[in-house]
């Protein structure tokens, strides 16, 4: 597959997983994360399938952002597929108790990270006329839930950028979507309830949850149709989980 996917958030989870999926598909891969010692340790997994380019920064960071795009090599310059996958989750609180620095780093890593990165790539794919941006939503952004309130708003916020960046790059023969997943098993409970794995493992007890895989297969799935087709919107849930709300737990 000769063409270039730059993946955000590819240390964990989703990300993770569609680096090694879109690996055996020969993808020229850059990921990226803060991790670096996670992002050495995968792409030495992956650098027998494909090529690898790592970029260690944080996407809340604008200077780094561009500083590390604008850093990628010849082989690696020419972006065809960015995949906006690098989010969070902070807290589980009522508006009243949340706490503003959870407010804080769901903003600005999940809408303004995510502006960051597109800006940095998206002029190049202008330039080409070609392109492709996979934007990673969630259920929460079609769907507000008690105690959701600012991670939803942040997802509202994808889900509105998806749709301004497909409308303000058609012109240029670019192509957006979003994949919103609902309840999948990574490592997004812990990081929202802070280091608490018993309370992160209650929440997927009962049914079988989405996996990383299930959803880096959705994406390879949009990202593979002929060019005159875009797809723009897919929510992908567990069969056990009809809404945000409504899970059929055994």
């Amino acid at each position: 597959m000769d063409k270039t996917v730059l993946i955000t958030g590819a240390t964990s989870g989703i990300g993770k997983a569609t680096a090694e999926l879109f690996a055996e598909k020969g993808f020229r891969l850059i990921l990226c994360g803060r991790r670096r010692e996670r992002l050495e340790n995968l792409k030495k997994e992956l650098s027998h399938k494909t090529k690898v380019h790592i970029l260690s920064f944080d996407v809340r960071d604008r200077k780094a952002v561009f500083d590390a795009i604008g850093s990628l090599p010849e082989d690696f310059a020419k972006i065809d597929i960015l995949i906006n996958n690098a989010g969070n989750a902070h807290g589980l609180d009522t508006i009243d108790q949340g706490s503003i620095d959870d407010w804080d780093a769901m903003l600005d890593i999940n809408v303004k990270g995510l502006l960051y990165v597109s800006k940095a790539v998206i002029p190049q794919m202008v330039e080409r006329k070609s392109g492709h941006i996979i934007n990673i939503g969630s259920i929460a952004g079609k769907e507000v839930y008690p105690k959701g309130n600012v991670y939803c708003a942040s997802k509202y916020a994808v889900d509105a950028l998806n749709q301004s960046m497909r409308i303000d790059l058609n012109p240029h023969g670019i192509r957006v979507g979003a994949v919103n997943p609902g309840a999948a098993e990574t490592e997004f409970s812990n990081v929202r309830f802070k280091g608490d794995d018993e309370r992160a493992d209650n929440v997927y007890k009962g049914f079988d949850p989405l996996t990383p895989m299930d959803i880096a297969e959705t994406i390879l799935f949009v990202v593979t149709r002929p060019a005159h087709v875009n797809i723009w919107d897919l929510v992908v849930t567990p069969t056990a989980q009809a809404s945000a709300t409504v899970w059929n737990k055994k």
